[in-house]
């Protein structure tokens, strides 16, 4: 375990890849205490507390502690006393200032690792393109990383053979796409639909995408926590950006 209580990525296996699976988990976290879970969240930066972080963890969890107590620590630590500051802004500026803050501390992570696991150049490259790809936790939370794109024009269908729309056809229920490859081809040619959380494709090797119900976008399944078992409970989606809205409001 290192000192954010998370486990270590398999020190036997030192690739950039590793370290990214290692960077997306806690990121992953992070966004999960700052969107879905910012009710708790917030109630845990009690600024009458001591000085407080917020610490993602690999297994895309978070928790709200003390720093480490000794000096160096085994990890770079976040932004310490975020709770300290939460009383004197308004709430979306304290998220999005939070937000910043877990995004220096998640590079410091995995470029921390990097070196530890002697990455060269062009490791250090694989690593940053990798995560470059991914929105920032600071888009995620206020929606500025979202990417749009135009419904497909033609030949775009759903599961049930009708062309994508806003919702899927079953109570917005998340919808498996199966599409025949040369469908697939033209919906990549036409730009296709962005899921809104990391900005992959949305018809991608099959998998379970769900559209909110309050918002026009679609998201991967894994990206906002929706499992085939837990969709078959939904009756309406709200995505994370709404979910953290409405908790504001």
């Amino acid at each position: 375990m290192d000192d954010s209580g998370s486990p270590p990525i398999f020190p036997n296996v030192r690739t950039p890849e590793d370290v990214f699976r290692d960077f997306r988990g806690r990121r992953a976290g992070i966004i999960k205490a700052l969107t879905t879970d910012v009710e708790n969240f917030y109630k845990l930066c009690d600024p009458e507390k001591e000085n407080l972080c917020l610490y993602g963890l690999s297994n895309e969890t978070w928790e709200v502690t003390l720093p480490a107590e000794e000096v160096p620590p085994e990890l770079p630590e976040p932004a310490l006393g975020i709770n300290f500051a939460r009383d004197g802004m308004a709430e979306k500026d304290w998220l999005m200032l939070v937000a910043a803050h877990s995004d220096a501390w998640l590079i410091a992570v995995a470029f921390y690792f990097g070196a530890r696991f002697g990455f060269d150049k062009d490791a250090r490259r694989r690593l940053f393109t990798m995560i470059s790809n991914l929105p920032t936790v600071y888009e995620a939370v206020t929606g500025s990383g979202k990417k749009q794109s135009k419904p497909p024009t033609s030949n775009g269908k759903s599961k049930s053979g009708t062309k994508p729309s806003k919702k899927p056809n079953s109570n917005s229920k998340p919808v498996k796409q199966s599409l025949p490859k040369q469908e697939e081809q033209t919906i990549k040619e036409e730009g296709g639909y962005k899921c809104g959380m990391c900005g992959g494709s949305y018809y991608e090797n099959g998998e379970l995408w769900i559209g909110c119900d309050s918002c026009p976008n679609w998201y991967h399944g894994d990206c906002v926590g929706v499992t085939p078992a837990k969709a078959e409970h939904i009756k309406k989606y709200r995505c994370p950006s709404c979910s953290n809205k409405r908790s504001r409001e």
